[in-house]
């Protein structure tokens, strides 16, 4: 049976554009797309948007209308994918997480309905992107990003440990897209190391960081490429801080691709600090990819 692509939805102006971003990704894919729509309503029920002049729909029969709403977006968008929506009285959170159990991918706005002004990312697509069993990507970034008009998938090499699913996810990406990859990884020479060195030492030094990196990017790289040589891959290694490089590269591409590791003993949120940075100011929608443990 063919895995369904999630997408959580509130009927806020972020969801929205997560469930336009959805319908072209399960169009890409031929996936199913399964609509989610998980709020407490028989908790709480205030602050909910009203929609007319007479009383105030319930929270249940609001949530129902959130997902039909969104079931009848995909429909204009494309009527050729089939898709199912459910609203749940359930936790967003714990809902999404469980769904990611048995997805191909979870999607999600970058804020969702109540959000706190000025917040950069929600704390739902947050605390998902970190848990998740399944890749998670939270749609954002301007329309061209979104759209997918620059034809590339940058994908953050990282420890070797969590590259490799996030590698494989990110040529699946470019393949349905007929993009190319573009696979980077930074590095940093600490400034204590090459204090008091002569600048001999230090070039030397500062060539071994720089060939270190340039190894494991082959050695995520080179399985991957030869299971799929028919996929551009651009290999960069670059001097700097890893998230400055990977802001500055998502702001020509259509979606950028982070691992993370998952460990089974461990219930928190499990997101690294460069991932961390990019999944609050990304340019585009962003792929975080777990590797289990």
């Amino acid at each position: 049976m063919s895995l369904s692509l999630v997408v959580g939805v509130d009927g806020s102006e972020s969801s929205l554009q997560a469930v336009d971003w959805a319908v072209d990704e399960a169009a890409r894919h031929g996936l199913p797309l399964r609509l989610v729509h998980a709020s407490r309503w028989e908790r709480y029920e205030g602050g909910l948007p009203f929609f007319g002049t007479g009383r105030p729909p319930s929270g249940e029969i609001l949530a129902e209308r959130i997902a039909a709403s969104a079931m009848e977006r995909v429909t204009l968008r494309n009527p050729d994918v089939k898709a199912c929506g459910e609203a749940l009285a359930e936790d967003t959170v714990t809902a999404l997480l469980a769904e990611s159990r048995e997805a191909y991918a979870v999607v999600t706005g970058s804020h969702g309905r109540g959000e706190l002004a000025g917040s950069l990312l929600g704390s739902v697509s947050l605390a998902v992107a970190a848990r998740a069993m399944c890749p998670v990507v939270v749609v954002r970034g301007g329309e061209r990003n979104r759209e997918g008009a620059f034809g590339r998938v940058v994908l953050a090499v990282g420890d070797p440990a969590e590259g490799s699913a996030a590698a494989r996810f990110a040529f699946h990406e470019a393949r349905a897209r007929n993009a190319e990859v573009q696979a980077v990884r930074t590095w940093l020479c600490p400034a204590e190391r090459h204090t008091g060195r002569t600048l001999r030492a230090h070039e030397a030094t500062t060539l071994l960081y720089e060939e270190q990196a340039s190894r494991i990017l082959n050695e995520v790289l080179d399985p991957i490429e030869r299971e799929d040589d028919a996929i551009t891959c651009h290999r960069d290694v670059v001097e700097g801080r890893a998230y400055q490089v990977l802001l500055d590269m998502s702001e020509r591409a259509d979606l950028l691709v982070v691992g993370a590791l998952r460990r089974p003993d461990h219930t928190g949120l499990q997101l690294g600090r460069v991932s961390h940075a990019v999944l609050h100011h990304c340019a585009c929608p962003i792929a975080v990819v777990p590797e289990r443990l």
